[in-house]
């Protein structure tokens, strides 16, 4: 039996590990932290994460879950808004919820658990994470919290001049606040997101009938990078955040995490060239990063909130979803 090492236990490693025993091969998962935990992320689950979840032998359990139903997008550009009904109804899920059930699964269909990674010489499944780097003050950072309070069936993204923050409802009543902006304008308020909140008129309002339900986290420097360029190491197969790192206003990195966590799971198995396997990946994920490439550089010139107002919120959800969203047959 082939023997399959996976670094990383989140969405894509565990995605990875379940894929790979399905196909016959022994894995090995490493994980160094505790399951579960919370993680700053945007909890936005497009409607094509069901036939993947049923797939990975968790889609009963996470409906059991009672995830949100999303059923509208609403994009804020300083004063201006734009709404649209969504073409099919999305989810809303916490990630110790999530990455829990599919953590489970996977040691459930046989993967071992071991905290520190093996030696070399197998065939290995990178899922660890993003990387970190840039010029300080430039950098972005990430934070999140839960709320208490009304909840809307929407998934709001409100763009303001340093970053944006997203919105959206997530199981048990619940409300997700998650955000980005450039370490310089946190810096300046002493990362005091409650404060960034109420700095933005839409935001504010919004928020105002909320209710915090836990402390506020952070995460970054963020790198928005990808592999599909890279050379491929022989035995190696990148997934998840390792191998393409999509910005959170697209509203499809889990998704993207759990489909390139089966795709690398499936190459792995199968003995696929890891070439083969980024190509693959490219595929499935690349207009999903590319757009939002072309978008981020829209909000950091200031050109977001003269040129947004104007274009479709269905084209620009469109746009964001990954393509073929099926891995291997």
């Amino acid at each position: 039996m082939e023997l399959i090492h996976v670094i990383g236990a989140g969405l894509a490693g565990s995605a990875a590990a379940i894929t790979a025993r399905r196909e016959g091969a022994g894995v090995r998962l490493f994980e160094k932290s505790r399951f579960p935990r919370h993680k700053v992320c945007g909890e936005f689950l497009s409607p094509e994460i069901m036939p993947l979840l049923e797939a990975l032998g968790v889609g009963g359990r996470f409906m059991e879950a009672s995830p949100a139903r999303i059923r509208r997008m609403c994009i804020r550009f300083g004063a201006r808004e734009k709404s649209a009904a969504l073409p099919e109804a999305a989810y809303g899920l916490s990630r110790w919820v999530l990455d829990k059930m599919l953590f489970d699964r996977a040691v459930e269909v046989g993967a071992s658990v071991e905290p520190t990674a093996g030696v070399a010489g197998t065939r290995t499944i990178v899922a660890h994470g993003r990387r970190t780097s840039g010029p300080k003050g430039a950098r972005l950072f990430g934070f999140k919290a839960h709320f208490r309070g009304p909840a809307h069936d929407a998934i709001e993204l409100h763009f303001f001049g340093s970053g944006y923050v997203g919105i959206n409802g997530i199981a048990g009543g619940l409300t997700n606040i998650c955000g980005l902006a450039t370490e310089a304008s946190l810096a300046r308020i002493g990362f005091a997101y409650d404060e960034l909140l109420g700095s933005v008129p839409s935001i504010a309002e919004r928020v105002r009938p909320l209710e915090r339900a836990m402390d506020w986290m952070t995460t970054g420097p963020l790198v928005y990078a990808n592999r599909f360029d890279d050379p491929a190491e022989a035995g190696v197969y990148y997934a998840g955040d390792a191998l393409s790192f999509v910005d959170p206003f697209t509203g499809s990195g889990m998704y993207c995490a759990v489909l390139s966590g089966t795709i690398a799971g499936q190459s792995a198995a199968r003995g696929l060239d890891a070439s083969e396997h980024v190509r693959r990946c490219r595929a499935a994920l690349g207009r999903p990063f590319a757009f939002a490439s072309l978008l981020r550089g829209a909000i950091v010139t200031g050109w977001a909130e003269r040129v947004g107002p104007f274009v479709p919120a269905r084209w620009l959800y469109r746009a964001t979803r990954p393509v073929g969203g099926q891995p291997l047959g």
